[in-house]
């Protein structure tokens, strides 16, 4: 079998990075004419950790894994709205600060749980059809076939849910185009790095177990 601990310190890079997307994604930055939400720099980490887990361990352990940060993202919003409610001591003077980043969470956690559970979904599902399609071989064909798909998807449902009211219609798809032209490019450059990944999670024991279906 895989080393479970390779499988459970993925499974938190994953948690970590859908959390702290969520909270990120509450300031937008500008590269010159890219525009983007600085979740962007956070969330394309999550679909390489969730190909390389269904790569190495199987489309039903990397399911588990999308479901799993999904439970831990609302958790982390209803935690962060309570602590946003709570009533502030005296002599502390962050409230009105506070109230702007992390009000602004529940709003974006809501459509990061929508795109999320759309697009991850997808992800899982398409790079197992790419995988049957090409019967085990072209890594690099199914981590960017099913990531670049499935980026599209996140970035234009997210981008509506979470901006539309607070953008021009120019705004935001000056910021869909930038977001997204990111992701892919980060599609792209982390190829050796999914192949370097599942190769250190393969290394774990020399008879490796077949992953499930």
């Amino acid at each position: 079998m895989q080393d479970s601990g390779k499988l459970i310190l993925l499974n938190g890079i994953f948690i970590v990075g859908i959390v702290i997307a969520n909270i990120a994604s509450t300031k937008v930055m500008a590269f010159g004419a890219w525009v983007m939400d600085a979740g962007t720099l956070v969330f394309p980490i999550t679909f390489l950790m969730t190909d390389v887990i269904g790569e190495v361990w199987g489309k039903r352990t990397a399911y588990h894994v999308v479901w799993t940060g999904f439970a831990c993202a609302v958790l982390a919003t209803v935690i962060l709205t309570l602590a946003r409610l709570a009533p502030p001591a005296p002599f502390w003077q962050g409230q009105e600060a506070f109230d702007q980043i992390i009000g602004a969470v529940p709003r974006l956690v809501i459509a990061s749980l929508i795109t999320y559970a759309v697009s991850q979904s997808h992800d899982v599902w398409a790079f197992h059809f790419w995988r049957g399609k090409t019967k085990g071989r072209h890594l690099w064909l199914r981590n960017n076939a099913s990531t670049i798909v499935s980026q599209a998807i996140d970035t234009v449902l997210f981008s509506i849910l979470a901006f539309a009211g607070t953008m021009t219609g120019n705004e935001l798809l000056q910021l869909m185009t930038s977001v997204y032209g990111f992701k892919v490019l980060f599609a792209l450059l982390d190829t050796p790095l999914c192949y370097l990944l599942v190769r250190w999670c393969k290394a774990a024991d020399a008879a490796d177990s077949p992953p499930e279906k």
